[in-house]
């Protein structure tokens, strides 16, 4: 048995009027115009554009992350993730809907395994934030929508699989599931005794840091699983003063916290943006993982940097960071047995 202590943290976390998480969520952003709006942008420049990628992937900005960008400015960083543009609706070759094969991936209804040990479970298709470079942004969520019925088909094929030590909660964002689904799920993955690890994959804490909230802290501090949170944050900018103490309250509750970025034209593809990246996430308790080489997702080509810049980058920052502090350039290739590290020394 994990021994952590539950952490009672609400009063501090109401930094938009008392609102709750679930209230932050509902009222994200969800319209082209208003986003524009918000940030003082010209619709006569951006709207076009901004509908015509709406109309492929849905505008979503939760408020708390749209309240770190800078007004005014169309290259803000944390902007770029998610303001739609009309180059999204060009066909790029080599950019593709599945980038990654997961749909042969699938072993049944919202599992999906591609390696050995670990195995993916698909809690929700909701994301607090829709970031426009997705790998799944044209993933077919309501085909593996998890149902009453298909809970036991999980644990079923889990169960009949010892060689998996570790599941990973995704989606979409598992954390935009209930505190009560999650530690349904998580009771039941416990009771099989070759699991040993539960990892989940969020952006949560960072876009809507109030929901790092009692009844999470509760279930996670709980259960006999070792949890690792594996964040995703690209840009230094995401972490501000509610999300550091959302991420203290996490580490309190013996949460391991580990952060993977997708490198990313006009956003982090500079030097001094990754150094303060990596600096600013050990300071708020964070080892950075994984530097994801871009995955080529249709409609997101005007992302993508080229394997031998992010190599440079890369370089530079070993020059620049103790060893500890530099993720490792990674690649997923459908097929493989695991992620495929980029050498930085062809």
């Amino acid at each position: 048995m994990i021994q952590r202590t539950p952490t009672r943290i609400e009063a501090h976390l109401s930094e938009h009027d008392g609102r709750s998480w679930q209230q932050l969520l509902s009222e994200s952003i969800t319209s082209p115009e208003i986003l524009l709006d918000r940030l003082g942008l010209p619709a006569e420049h951006w709207l076009s554009g901004a509908r015509a990628g709406h109309r492929l992937f849905p505008v979503r900005v939760p408020e708390p992350f749209l309240n770190r960008m800078e007004r005014g400015n169309p290259e803000d960083p944390l902007l770029r993730q998610v303001l739609p543009l009309d180059q999204e609706t060009r066909q790029v070759p080599g950019f593709v809907s599945d980038p990654l094969a997961e749909e042969g991936a699938i072993e049944t209804t919202g599992l999906i395994r591609k390696y050995r040990s670990r195995a993916l479970l698909m809690v929700t298709g909701q994301c607090a934030v829709n970031c426009r470079y997705c790998f799944r942004r044209h993933f077919p969520y309501d085909d593996q929508r998890l149902g009453p019925g298909d809970r036991q088909q999980v644990l079923d094929t889990l169960a009949d699989s010892p060689e998996i030590n570790e599941v990973i909660f995704s989606g979409g964002d598992p954390l935009a599931a209930s505190d009560r689904l999650l530690a349904q799920w998580a009771s039941a993955i416990s009771s099989l005794p070759h699991i040993r690890r539960l990892r989940l994959h969020t952006r949560l804490p960072v876009v809507i840091p109030q929901r790092v909230c009692d009844a999470l802290l509760k279930w996670l501090s709980t259960t006999p699983l070792q949890i690792i949170m594996v964040l995703h944050i690209n840009h230094p900018a995401e972490i501000d003063r509610p999300t550091r103490r959302a991420l203290g309250y996490l580490r309190a509750a013996g949460v391991t916290l580990l952060n993977q970025s997708v490198i990313l034209k006009g956003v982090n593809d500079q030097a001094d943006t990754l150094e303060q990246l990596s600096e600013s996430l050990f300071e708020a308790g964070v080892m950075p993982y994984y530097l994801h080489a871009f995955d080529p997702v249709a409609g997101a080509h005007h992302y993508d940097v080229p394997d031998d810049d992010a190599r440079a980058l890369v370089r530079e920052l070993l020059a620049r960071l103790p060893g500890f502090l530099v993720p490792r350039l990674v690649r997923e290739v459908p097929g493989r047995p695991g992620k495929t590290p980029l050498n930085l020394f062809p």
